[in-house]
């Protein structure tokens, strides 16, 4: 430890400032419009990240992944805060933290990382489609109660609205989508949703489009939440609460690896260090939940920025963390006058990237087993439960596992021994 210490440099410091600094202004429009998306206070969407940096900077295993809320998430936290309120998100936060911390006592988190490519890339294409659907009533300006909370309904109400359009605020959010677009493919150091709102702000202002804001956030620490254990919590609460620890786990172990291999180590994470980084984040993830701010989850896009940035060591989560404390703080008065419809684009423009169109490109070169479990990954995690979508995904490798175990082989030796089957 002293030789780590001696050996770090003002360098090195300037990158974990930069690092920190970068990812921080990644995070914070984010965590404003995931709160949101989920029916929570936006402001909790930044206390996430506030909150458990400095726990999973110094009790993980990866030093330069940046946690904070994800959109794998969402289903979860918005189901929960529909039935029960913000008090029944909280639950299943809870829940979902302790359901880690038992993963990596068990010592499962090495088995957790092996779910297939496919299904979590499906599950992120159906979670984009989501995010995307779930922000057009805001984007086309619809404000009109829905009859119909579905998908499908949202869908089909916004398109009838069509005719009522608010340009105002439609190109407010296109103006978000386009500018972030075109910062990320310029640069992936740039911050693309903070320089999109800047953009929108700025349009809105020269061109006197009129929309709602954000609002004042309060930029005190969220009171504790109160909430009362129900005996129905055993088939409400619990399932939502495994399916959430598991989707987060899976998701955590490989932003970790990505992370990795992008700094250039290569090597496969090591089993315990697995195990490891689980206990990190449900410890953080329980502190989160008290204040029924949503989960942790290693973010990619923030992380690899970190890294680019020059971030090498725990302090860059630390400083990400402390600049977010900054903004919320001393910016308050600026962040108030945000148009609502400009975190709805910063939403959209998430989905959109999460669709995993590297994957569609190449479906039709993929195995079979891949594709379909791919696609019927996506489709489930767009229109239905979330751990049934993952579960529906990883049950193709297992009927393929038993077919190639059980009867491909009885098969070959039915055909090797019967003497009128002709020989290939």
């Amino acid at each position: 430890m002293r030789k780590r210490f001696t050996s770090y440099s003002w360098s090195a410091l300037r990158g974990d400032v930069f690092g920190g600094f970068i990812a921080s202004l990644i995070a914070f429009p984010y965590g404003l419009a995931m709160a949101s998306l989920m029916g929570l206070p936006p402001i909790l969407g930044v206390f996430t990240s506030i909150l458990t940096a400095p726990i999973t900077a110094l009790l993980g295993r990866n030093p330069v992944m940046i946690g904070g809320v994800s959109s794998v998430t969402v289903p979860f936290i918005l189901v929960a805060v529909h039935d029960q309120g913000i008090g029944g998100a909280a639950k299943v936060s809870m829940v979902a933290a302790v359901l880690m911390l038992v993963f990596s006592t068990l010592r499962l988190g090495r088995y957790v990382a092996l779910v297939p490519h496919p299904v979590m890339a499906g599950f992120s294409c159906g979670i984009g489609g989501m995010m995307v659907i779930s922000q057009l009533r805001t984007i086309v300006g619809y404000s009109a109660h829905s009859a119909d909370a579905s998908l499908f309904g949202q869908l089909r109400e916004c398109l009838a609205n069509l005719p009522n359009l608010q340009w105002s605020t439609t190109l407010t959010a296109l103006v978000v989508i386009g500018v972030a677009s075109l910062s990320a493919k310029i640069s992936h150091k740039l911050p693309a949703p903070l320089l999109g709102i800047g953009a929108a702000v700025l349009a809105a202002f020269v061109f006197g489009w009129n929309s709602s804001e954000v609002g004042m956030l309060p930029s005190t620490v969220p009171p504790f939440i109160g909430f009362a254990w129900r005996p129905s919590d055993v088939y409400t609460v619990l399932p939502a609460g495994f399916g959430l620890a598991f989707v987060t786990s899976v998701n955590l172990l490989v932003t970790s690896r990505v992370v990795e291999h992008f700094r250039g180590r290569h090597t496969a994470m090591k089993k315990a260090d697995a195990d490891r980084e689980l206990g990190a984040y449900g410890i953080a993830n329980l502190a989160a939940g008290m204040f029924a701010a949503p989960m942790s989850v290693g973010i990619p896009a923030r992380s690899l920025a970190n890294v680019q940035c020059g971030g090498t060591s725990r302090l860059s989560n630390l400083f990400h963390a402390a600049f977010l404390v900054l903004f919320v703080t001393e910016g308050s008065g600026i962040i108030k006058h945000l148009p609502v419809a400009a975190l709805a684009g910063v939403t959209a423009w998430m989905g959109v990237r999460l669709m995993e169109w590297s994957m569609w490109k190449r479906l039709a070169k993929m195995g079979r087993v891949d594709a379909v479990a791919f696609l019927s990954t996506s489709i489930a995690a767009l229109f239905s439960n979330a751990v049934f979508a993952v579960a529906l995904g990883v049950s193709f490798y297992a009927a393929a596992y038993v077919y190639r175990t059980y009867f491909s082989t009885r098969r070959l030796f039915v055909t090797e021994n019967t003497p009128d089957t002709p020989l290939a």
